[in-house]
């Protein structure tokens, strides 16, 4: 009895000091988390209240104005954008999940498989302005042009790779018992995955591409080594292209007052399309679970 008794202060110590370590984490916890969010409201005040004074319609029909012009718009580089954006995505999306199909699927215990996964953690680590130039030395180098075309190919190499990594996720977190259960009836392998798991890991891969397509929208060193620019409306791929991005940067370090409250403007629109796509993305992956 008296040992239990003896033991008693012990354990009261060993709680109460757990106790201010627990209260000591969640203040530091919390004050993260403050400092974070106080940045980001701080970043979209200051992009509502710069963004919405340099919006008007004609932003979106009329092309970049010349310097200290008071007339003219943004629509050459939102095109551009939706362009170079929706066709690296239609070519990048397809490979991404492919691959992460395989991983998954096929290449679990292979040397393949593990040269894919480590060649794709390079690349989702490269900084993208590594890809821009890569694709300058072996596209616009060789073409001896800037061209839309290598645009895509830049922005499609930053997809693949976030593709792969979300796909390969996804299935890994199908049951197996389902894959088990399909072979059982005599269901091929490639049903199978075309079938039960892509099909229980849509969301997921869905989700993976909308975050994909956030992240190479406000792309800016790729396309300033592949794209470049163009004041002018074009819609052929062989020739330089605007981009939402590139106009940002060329606008806001200018002087001339009409092309930073354009650059503003622009600004607005790639935030709000790019928290409008990880809003969706997150709505798919809450839908999941």
């Amino acid at each position: 009895m008296s040992s239990l008794t003896q033991l008693a202060p012990e354990r009261m110590a060993r709680h109460k000091s757990r106790k201010r370590i627990n209260a000591v984490a969640l203040a530091l916890s919390l004050a993260a988390m403050s400092f974070g969010v106080f940045w980001l409201l701080w970043i979209l005040f200051e992009t509502f209240r710069l963004g919405l004074g340099g919006l008007s319609w004609q932003v979106f029909t009329e092309m970049t104005p010349p310097p200290q012009e008071e007339v003219g718009g943004l629509a050459n580089a939102i095109f551009g954008s939706l362009l170079m954006v929706s066709l690296a995505t239609l070519l990048g999306t397809p490979i991404g999940v492919m691959a992460g199909v395989y991983l998954a699927e096929y290449g679990q215990r292979t040397w393949l498989g593990r040269a894919t996964q480590f060649i794709n953690d390079i690349l989702l680590s490269a900084p993208s302005i590594v890809i821009g130039l890569f694709i300058y030395a072996v596209v616009v180098a060789k073409m001896k042009s800037f061209s839309g075309f290598a645009g895509i190919l830049a922005l499609a190499l930053i997809v693949i790779p976030v593709v792969i990594r979300t796909t390969e996720n996804m299935l890994s977190l199908v049951p197996n018992a389902m894959r088990e259960a399909a072979y059982a009836l005599g269901t091929p392998k490639w049903k199978v995955i075309l079938s039960i798991t892509l099909k229980a890991a849509r969301a997921g891969v869905v989700t993976g591409v909308l975050l994909a397509v956030a992240r190479i929208a406000g792309e800016t060193a790729p396309l300033l080594f592949t794209a470049l620019s163009n004041q002018f409306w074009t819609s052929s791929l062989g020739e330089p292209m605007s981009s939402l991005p590139v106009t940002i940067f060329k606008f806001a370090m200018s002087p001339y007052e009409n092309w930073q409250k354009l650059a503003w403007a622009g600004v607005f629109l790639i935030t709000m399309g790019v928290l409008a796509l990880n809003i969706i993305a997150r709505v798919f992956f809450r839908n999941k679970h």
